[in-house]
């Protein structure tokens, strides 16, 4: 089978991820109906509070609402919320919801509801944990009212129920958001546009979502994450796909409507392709970073740490998950995203990616001979790749490294492991995100030093969070962007994380789709077949 041929046998209407179509005589009509995507990985962790995965968050925007949303200039806009007032000296915020909200099992959207869920997201998320800490109260005036009581003001509260991307904070039932925060939620009850049809779920085949009829849409342009959210489809359908040339072929031949994010190598072909077209939504783009595990040798000295991020070469990273062409990739070195208000080139901690001085470094350091355990998806293009230069050169400068590769929903699982790698732990790992999600210290877990309370790998650093607080309340911009750059510089300069590269994906779709809105991910609102 080829990328241009037909799919034949291997035609996702006969495969498994799509074994339970409709019958013949409805066929048409519901396939009218119905928007097929094909996501960027498979879906194996619903709950997307408690992980960070992306396609999670993705799956999170079908299901569930939230208090306020952003515009396409990051701006806070109620959705859920009618609107706030702010009392006392911004230390008490009284938010009312819209009359008439309700949860997909019929009940009522109610203030404690939005409480739970609140709390429940403070504890996972860095911005979360910021707010938490000013928080004196959380009380229900009534079903439609939140007041939050404050220790001292806090100025970027509705930024921080806005936010767009890894780890939103979604509204849920009481009953779910009182799950232990270190639990994912697995039964999937929201208040969004699409309901989550559970017996059809199938991991590692296809998930489905059908229309919420009792969903209200706000009367705004739909805007990112705000305004009204009208799903055109009855269905929407994700069928996973990890073979390229087949989503390519499914595409092409009008079996599947959109696919997230197209393999850099079939991009071209792509483009070629009468019916499909192609576009950036999110112009801000993805930063591709590297991860070691703080917690355990080798990587618990922050010189070890070090001589990794003197082997790293942005530009071997970049072509071998994007392709050749300069087109939509970047180098970063740094972490904070291009395009975004803290971006500076820190060349200085990056250069020249040398194996020579990564070896130096790593004898300096004392390093044992420790063996080095990266946890890499084999399903997964934009970050496989990634795990696989690394071991390359890191071999290539005397580690002992050996490369655990898997499906994409098994490393989402294990690097939550905190225990050593015999006892099925890890010492690497790769990730991207979006620009956005990583744009200042609030939202960034990658230059927040939360140890075991923060992201996988569980940096630890004091001065790193003193400076994430100082910079909340810092009394102007200037302030502001200077301790964001110390916090950057210290975050890298401890190898925190290690930044690769930055990129924009070009999402494709059949020409008959429109309405496709810009943003961090692929919103199912707004979305329809001409």
């Amino acid at each position: 089978m080829t990328a241009t041929g037909g799919i034949g046998r291997r035609s996702i209407l006969a495969m498994g991820a799509a074994a339970a179509l409709p019958a013949p005589v409805v066929a048409q009509d519901m396939r009218a109906q119905t928007l097929r995507f094909v996501p960027q990985a498979n879906l194996s962790v619903l709950d997307p509070v408690f992980t960070t995965a992306t396609v999670t968050g993705n799956h999170g925007w079908h299901v569930f609402d939230t208090l306020y949303g952003v515009d396409a200039e990051l701006k806070p806009k109620p959705q859920m919320a009618e609107g706030a007032e702010v009392l006392d000296d911004g230390k008490r915020w009284r938010i009312t919801l819209r009359a008439g909200l309700r949860f997909h099992d019929g009940e009522p959207v109610r203030a404690r509801d939005c409480i739970a869920s609140l709390k429940r997201w403070c504890a996972r998320e860095p911005y979360g944990q910021l707010l938490i800490r000013q928080v004196d109260e959380w009380r229900a005036v009534d079903d439609r009212t939140i007041e939050i009581r404050l220790k001292r003001a806090f100025p970027l509260l509705l930024d921080a129920l806005a936010k767009p991307d890894s780890a939103v904070p979604f509204i849920m039932p009481e009953r779910l958001a009182e799950t232990d925060p270190n639990r994912g939620v697995t039964e999937m009850i929201g208040s969004g546009p699409y309901r989550f049809i559970a017996g059809e779920y199938n991991s590692g085949s296809r998930v489905v979502y059908e229309k919420f009829d009792a969903y209200q849409p706000r009367q705004e342009a739909p805007s990112w994450t705000s305004g009204a959210k009208i799903a055109h489809f009855r269905r929407i359908e994700w069928h996973i796909l990890p073979d390229p040339a087949t989503a390519a072929a499914a595409l092409q031949n009008g079996e599947v409507d959109w696919w997230e994010r197209p393999h850099p190598d079939l991009q071209a072909l792509l483009a070629r392709a009468r019916d499909v077209r192609r576009e950036v939504s999110d112009t801000g783009g993805r930063l591709a970073v590297l991860r070691m595990n703080n917690l355990h040798p080798p990587f618990d000295d922050v010189r070890i740490r070090r001589a990794v991020r003197l082997s790293v070469l942005q530009e071997d990273y970049m072509r071998a998950s994007r392709g050749d062409d300069r087109t939509d990739w970047d180098l970063c070195r740094s972490l904070w995203p291009r395009e975004t208000p803290y971006y500076e080139d820190l060349g200085e901690a990056m250069m020249p990616g040398s194996l020579d001085r990564a070896r130096a470094a790593l004898r300096e350091a004392g390093y044992a001979n420790q063996r080095v355990v990266a946890i890499n998806p084999t399903d997964f293009p934009d970050i496989g790749p990634l795990g696989q230069v690394t071991a390359d050169r890191l071999k290539r400068i005397g580690m002992n490294i050996e490369l655990a590769e898997s499906d994409w929903g098994t490393v989402v699982q294990r690097r939550s492991n905190r225990e050593p790698i015999d006892r099925g732990g890890w010492s690497i790992l790769h990730t991207t995100g979006g620009a956005t999600a990583w744009a200042n210290p609030a939202v960034s877990f990658l230059v927040r030093g939360q140890g075991t309370a923060g992201w996988f790998g569980w940096w630890k650093s004091d001065e790193a969070e003193a400076l994430a607080e100082a910079w909340l309340f810092a009394p102007n911009e200037a302030e502001q962007k200077q301790i964001a750059s110390r916090l950057g510089r210290l975050a890298l300069e401890d190898a925190a994380f290690i930044p690769l590269g930055q990129f924009r994906i070009r999402t494709a779709f059949r020409r008959n789709i429109t309405g496709i809105l810009q943003g961090s991910s692929p919103y199912p609102w707004n979305v329809r077949r001409v």
